[in-house]
């Protein structure tokens, strides 16, 4: 390769300004980081116990303990904020899951070919040791290829250039490959849980690899060697996309934890009411060589595109109601791992998104990667989120269902609308029985009996009460529970759902819920009548003498409470709807679980003796319950003591004050100034790189020569622009271009700063003004190409794994009228190129427009002698022309102290203008915006690049794609909620200035 040549004027310029020292910077963050006292920072110990991980057709086994991995996808590379990766992990934690499943993007973190960056935003120590001391199991997914909508799927740029077949056994490709394993590996190796030094449980290899040739086999083992040689002691997985494939399960590249992903309401959110039915993986259990079934990836949301509905179509495609169904159908089935793609989705900051292929089945994604997900973009809990909680906390609270054989011999319910799953745990003949309509889609209210059978006895028509059913809503399920020992009693059946058990020594809490307004009906066994007390609410209750059965009826609405008092103890039954639901929260401390309602989250809990201290948030004013032992009767929250009264269900009960209201500034003192000096013809490229190559590595032949992709000089993201010289003849009639930048790019042209137009991605011969040709004299065509993302690699079909080569740039130009003439190309990306003047935000925050190449967008840049401008602004007003200008502001902060307040830029604009936009906050490209496309019009900004308490700058570049369609609507801030606690921010450290 090549060295990349500087424009020694912009090197110049390319001196770093810090707030600050880096590394003091990232000492104070590890120092101030303030956690929980059973989430404490672990020091490094002085002996470490390794783990045992084990599997069977079952489940997984750590240390000789059945697991049930209930995991949520996340993506670090998607938040750009350190400090923030703690409030998701927490988020996720305390929904009740226990594990996470993580990308890891070989391209985030390596600019160059040799370059590796593992810190500051791609602190994958920090991460893992979150995840780790927060209590979530890791399985990691390094690549190389991953997909998961990113730029080239996660393959670096760079690897553009370098040719050879990618995802094979080539020898070029696998040294550049086997390179990057070697370094996630190191990583990924001292955070495994076999070392006993971290929370890695698994690593997948590759990714939804579907090529069954020798090669593709060989593939697969080349990198599981490899993985292996690096210290990956852990078990393998993989992904299959496809239901019942046989691939990578034996033979050749077999791993040990093969998976099958599922997302059955597909990609397609401009139908959100259109839904799949459910997938049978029992084909797949006959496949695993006594494996556990897995699903690496089922859908938990689904992606957008470019010009599509936006994300709220994509929540209601797979909203609380697709989880209940799809999610207990998975348990029904006897999966014990599975992983919901995605849990957090987050945003594809900087040029992180791909474009794709008009082919494609997902052609292009934008900014936003919300995904649909139980946790929102910008970090808000869902009513997804607390589907996935009941789910989750049952799981938890059930331990017999990691390992369930299906029971063929089960009556099916009465009402053959219905489908039932029954499944039996082998030892403790626990009974699991999920209901949902045999068509899933059905959105009829149905009712139904089912028969009970287990070792408690038979119990043909159930529930027993005469002129009650089970009632089974329009795509809803009902995951029931039979013969099950709680701490103080026996649960023969239940027709309401269990979500958690909270054992605190004194009293055994156990959490049922149903749909407002059903019925229920839960019976319990014991030896001889015990004293029932119904303490809020409606129940009717019968003891039979004979069987020991106590039973239960009532209709569920709000919270009803029943005690039930034994020789064995206190049951404190509490029989919820699903809003109440919503707000418990359950802990361990040691051998004591603390159930806690009312928070909109509850981050942690520790007991030290009669104090119970609590960290989480809160959206409003709380009334706080804590169903705690009685030896308990002080309460903290966020470390503040609060004034805790004992009611008489014997729980504690405190008031907590909601968050104090913010008023967020308005956004004036808007300057502005108009560049694309580029375009004009005496503005001086002698120090821009030569665009001379007569080859390429590149598979894509060009349409011309000199070889003009972008990759090959080593610009790789964002804008581009070239300028071609020639000398005219008077004959020229203009030239025939193919500038390429994805389903979504455009590129615009100039003659001698006369416009000659934009274009979409594709071939367009532009004609030549007369007026515009100087005969006999230089000429120069000035191009600016809007890159937005590499493709991705769909091996083997959709033509092929290299699709990831698409060249981008420019890969035909041909003048027209005179085909003698020799043009002389240029061409200027980011400052740099692939050595990064800015490694703290790296090589996808900036491309190559001339305010990226000056430090237009950095917070220090001095735009005193900027034009002031009003928003909304029209450049059809002011008569500007096609091209790029810039605005800038800035606003103070003054969030009040421990309160997290969400917060993003929106832009309101008519959809008639085409222009399109690039959002700096601060130096950081958080969005971009393409005004008569959308769907996207409100970014989230992560706290920490945005500072809450100081001046925060924003600076938005325009693209006005014809005279006079350029300038910007009106912009605000946009406040997604107010919550007080959150976690301890730290600004990220970045340059922010040149000079």
């Amino acid at each position: 390769m090549k060295s990349t040549t500087l424009d020694r004027v912009e090197l110049a310029l390319a001196r770093v300004v810090y707030l600050g020292t880096v590394a003091l910077q990232l000492t104070v963050f590890f120092a101030l980081i303030e956690l929980a006292p059973n989430q404490m920072w672990a020091a490094s110990p002085s002996k470490v116990t390794s783990h045992q991980v084990i599997y069977d057709s079952y489940s997984l086994s750590v240390d000789g303990q059945r697991v049930l991995i209930y995991s949520g996808e996340v993506h670090p590379f998607r938040l750009p904020s350190p400090s923030l990766w703690l409030d998701v992990l927490q988020k996720i934690k305390a929904a009740g899951f226990n594990a996470i499943s993580c990308y890891f993007d070989w391209g985030y973190h390596s600019a160059a070919p040799g370059v590796y960056d593992f810190t500051g935003v791609r602190d994958l120590d920090l991460f893992l040791d979150l995840a780790n001391q927060v209590g979530l199991y890791v399985i990691a997914r390094p690549g190389p290829y991953i997909n998961a909508e990113t730029d080239g799927g996660g393959f670096p740029a760079w690897l553009n250039r370098e040719g050879g077949n990618v995802r094979s056994t080539d020898p070029k490709f696998l040294e550049w490959a086997d390179e990057w394993m070697g370094q996630i590996d190191a990583i990924l190796a001292r955070h495994q849980l076999t070392n006993g030094t971290g929370s890695v449980i698994a690593d997948q290899i590759e990714n939804e690899l579907y090529d069954p040739s020798a090669s593709g086999l060989q593939y697969m083992q080349d990198l599981e060697n490899k993985a292996r040689a690096d210290g990956i002691t852990v078990p393998l997985t993989f992904n299959e996309i496809t239901l019942g494939s046989t691939l990578y399960i034996t033979g050749p590249g077999a791993v040990q934890l093969p998976g099958f992903d599922s997302y059955p309401n597909g990609f397609n959110p401009s139908q959100p009411n259109t839904w799949g039915q459910v997938p049978n993986y029992d084909a797949d259990q006959s496949l695993l060589q006594n494996s556990p079934l897995f699903a690496p990836e089922f859908g938990g949301g689904t992606t957008d595109q470019w010009g599509g509905p936006g994300y709220q179509n994509c929540y209601e495609l797979t909203d609380s109601n697709y989880e209940s169904v799809f999610f207990k159908s998975l348990i029904g089935q006897g999966l014990a791992m599975m992983n919901f793609y995605m849990t957090y989705g987050g945003t594809s900051w900087g040029w992180l998104p791909y474009s794709g292929r008009p082919t494609s089945f997902i052609t292009s994604v934008y900014t936003s990667y919300d995904y649909g997900a139980a946790i929102s973009e910008a970090r808000l809990l869902t009513d997804k989120y607390a589907e996935q909680k009941r789910i989750a906390h049952l799981l938890q609270a059930v331990p017999p269902l990691t390992q369930t054989n299906v029971v063929t011999s089960a009556p099916a319910p009465t009402n053959s609308a219905i489908l039932q799953y029954t499944r039996e745990n082998p030892s403790t003949n626990t009974f699991l029985y999920v209901l949902r309509h045999s068509d899933a889609t059905s959105t009829n209210d149905d009712t139904t009996q089912i028969t009970v059978d287990t070792p408690d006895g038979n119990y043909p028509t159930v529930p027993q009460q005469a002129g009650t059913s089970i009632e089974i809503a329009g795509r809803d399920a009902k995951l029931l529970l039979a013969h099950f020992d709680f701490k103080t009693a026996h649960l023969v059946y239940s027709t309401s759902e269990l979500m958690t058990e909270a054992y605190t020594g004194d009293s055994d809490n156990v959490v049922f819920y149903g749909q407002a307004g059903q019925s229920g009906e839960t019976v319990l066994r014991y030896s001889s009548q015990p004293a029932v007390k119904v303490l809020a609410g409606s129940v009717s209750w019968s003891y039979d003498n004979s069987t020991g059965d106590l039973r239960l009826n009532y209709v569920h609405n709000g919270l009803i409470r029943v005690q039930v008092v034994s020789s064995a103890g206190t049951l404190s039954l509490l029989l919820a709807d699903y809003p109440t639901t919503a707000t418990f929260w359950e802990r361990n401390v040691g051998s004591q679980q603390l159930l806690v309602a009312g928070p909109y989250l509850l981050r942690s809990l520790a007991l030290y003796g009669d104090t119970i201290n609590l960290t989480g948030d809160l959206n409003a004013e709380t009334t706080l319950e804590v169903f705690a032992p009685a030896s308990a009767n002080r309460i903290t929250w966020n470390g503040r003591p609060v004034n805790a009264q004992r009611t008489s269900y014997g729980t504690l009960t405190a008031s907590l004050n909601g968050p104090a209201p913010v008023q967020l500034p308005n956004l004036t003192n808007w300057k502005f100034q108009f560049e694309s000096f580029e375009r004009n013809a005496d503005f001086d490229d002698s120090h821009w790189i030569v665009a001379n190559h007569a080859t390429t590595n590149n598979p894509n032949p060009p349409g011309s020569l000199p070889v003009l992709y972008e990759d090959d000089y080593g610009f790789h993201h964002g804008d581009v622009w070239y300028r071609g010289h020639f000398t005219a003849t008077g004959n020229e009639t203009g030239i025939n271009l193919d500038g390429e930048g994805g389903i979504y790019g455009i590129y615009s042209v100039w003659l001698n700063g006369a416009f000659l137009g934009t274009q979409p991605t594709g071939p367009y011969t532009f004609s030549f003004p007369s007026s515009a040709l100087k005969k006999g004299q230089d000429n120069v065509v000035s191009v600016l190409v809007m890159n937005m993302g590499h493709n991705e690699s769909y091996s083997p079909f959709n033509n092929g794994a290299n699709s990831t080569y698409d060249p981008r740039g420019l890969t035909t130009a041909v003048l027209q009228g005179n085909t003698n003439a020799v043009l002389t190309w240029r061409i200027q990306g980011n400052l740099g190129g692939e050595k990064l003047w800015d490694p703290a935000r790296g090589p996808l925050n900036n491309g190559g427009l001339y305010g990226e190449r000056y430090g237009w967008y950095l917070p220090f840049f001095n735009d005193f002698d900027w034009q002031q401008v009003s928003l909304p602004d029209s450049w059809a007003a002011r008569q500007l022309p096609a091209g790029v200008g810039w605005y800038r502001t800035s606003f103070n902060l003054r969030l009040p102290e421990n309160t997290d307040v969400p917060i993003g830029i929106q832009i309101n604009d008519t959809t008639s203008s085409a222009y399109r936009a690039l959002i700096f906050v601060n130096g950081w490209q958080m969005g971009i915006y393409v005004n008569n496309l959308g769907p996207e019009r409100i970014f989230p900004i992560p706290t920490g690049i945005l500072n809450p308490n100081g001046e925060n700058t924003i600076a938005i570049a325009v693209w006005g794609e014809q005279g006079g369609s350029g300038g910007l609507g009106a912009v605000t801030l946009f406040e997604y909620g107010n919550f007080s606690g959150g976690v301890p921010i730290q600004l990220v450290p970045a340059p922010q200035a040149m000079h």
